[in-house]
């Protein structure tokens, strides 16, 4: 038997602005909001500290500058796992 999520919490990023809570909940509607975002291809981060913490936020606010270290955080290993995020790195040539 799977365990259902306890919440989930979705944020949307326009690269403009702050990060904004889009969708958030619990049991049932959290396993939901994984599953819509497995079938699009959106990256997963689960993180049991913060989750219930975004969880506080209400839908459409966006996170609390106290948050923006951390979710920049996740957003850089989210856009390098879909290839969207050119890593500085990768500019920099070495001398053989």
């Amino acid at each position: 038997m799977n365990k259902l999520p306890k919440f989930a919490i979705a944020l949307e990023y326009d690269g403009k602005q702050a990060p904004q809570v889009t969708a958030r909940g619990h049991d049932e509607i959290a396993n939901q909001i994984l599953k819509l975002a497995q079938a699009a291809n959106v990256p997963i981060h689960m993180d049991k500290d913060l989750a219930p913490v975004l969880d506080q936020i209400d839908l459409g606010t966006h996170i609390p500058e106290a948050l923006y270290v951390v979710i920049a955080e996740i957003l850089t290993f989210a856009y390098r796992l879909s290839g969207k995020h050119k890593d500085f790195m990768d500019d920099i040539k070495m001398d053989s």
